[in-house]
């Protein structure tokens, strides 16, 4: 997600390598196990014929990275180097990308990074807003809505994956109603976004399991994970039956997916790819290079 939030206050997780603590086991049973329903299959085929990207992965954008550009011209961009949709948008730009072919491939969060579900006090708020939100997504054709765990503040991790089932489970309901999945994002708390709850994919997968709602899925931030607790195309094994929705960047720094950093998009790629990955791949760095080229080039290397 966008620019890393400013709260500062941090202390180290409770959470090690791939493990919840055991009182996160205790609240919802052990991590990674697999799903009482299927993940969903998200979004449409690509037609071969229609993009010079037309891999097995349908690529996207996240909309902040190109901040500075207009809405338009990024989707006619994003449309002539092979992408499929545009990704992070909020209300007003939700029907934006239909008009170049593509699509809105997620919709920003109606809430906050720092404030999310974690928190038993900001469950009201998050729900009443959160009911009328998603149903507006869905009349403009956003499958897809990102949410977040919300800050530690001193919270332990039971009591946190406790809250977050306990406050997601309230708008499932109109979520399925909708056929709208929300996407819990997992973000780094050791470089953007410090005290951050959902740090790592155990974590995550046992609030998914405790859902258990076609409508609750994970966004799986290769960045984000890598810089916590590496092992990626292992952990996207265990945790695949969650993931609905992947986001990429270079590591360190957050930039270009290409030869300068430490991760292997290509072979990342073709390990999502091979497993029959329906959803969408979409690309969150921000850019040092100039001009979109730079993208161009993150599409040639996940094109697998």
């Amino acid at each position: 997600m966008p620019k890393p939030d400013d709260v500062s206050h941090s202390r180290r997780h409770l959470v090690t390598g791939l493990g919840v603590t055991m009182g996160a086991a205790a609240v919802v049973g052990p991590a990674f196990a697999a799903p009482a329903l299927a993940a969903p299959a998200l979004g449409a085929q690509v037609n071969a014929s229609d993009s010079p990207a037309a891999g097995r992965l349908k690529q996207s954008v996240a909309r902040w990275c190109f901040a500075r550009m207009p809405i338009h011209d990024l989707c006619k961009e994003a449309k002539r180097i092979g992408l499929m949709g545009i990704d992070l948008l909020g209300p007003e730009e939700w029907s934006i990308p239909a008009q170049y072919g593509l699509e809105c491939t997620m919709g920003n969060s109606w809430g906050s990074i720092p404030v999310g579900f974690n928190r038993v006090e900001h469950h009201h708020k998050l729900v009443s807003d959160g009911e009328p939100y998603i149903a507006r997504a869905a009349a403009a054709g956003v499958k897809r809505i990102v949410v977040f765990s919300g800050n530690r503040n001193g919270l332990s991790d039971r009591e946190g994956i406790a809250n977050c089932i306990t406050g997601l489970k309230r708008l499932m309901p109109v979520a399925e109603k909708h056929g709208v999945v929300l996407c819990m994002e997992m973000l780094n708390s050791k470089v953007d976004h410090k005290d951050y709850h959902a740090d790592h994919t155990a974590w995550a997968v046992a609030v998914a399991e405790g859902v258990n709602s076609p409508s609750f899925r994970l966004l799986y931030d290769i960045y984000h994970m890598q810089v916590m607790e590496g092992d990626v195309i292992a952990t996207i094994g265990r945790a695949w039956p969650w993931i609905a929705h992947f986001h990429t960047a270079g590591v360190p720094g957050r930039h270009e997916i290409g030869d300068a950093q430490e991760l292997n998009y290509r072979a990342i790629a073709r390990a999502i790819a091979d497993r029959g990955y329906e959803g969408v791949f979409a690309h969150e760095f921000m850019p040092e290079k100039a001009g979109f080229e730079t993208l161009g080039e993150a599409v040639r290397i996940c094109t697998v």
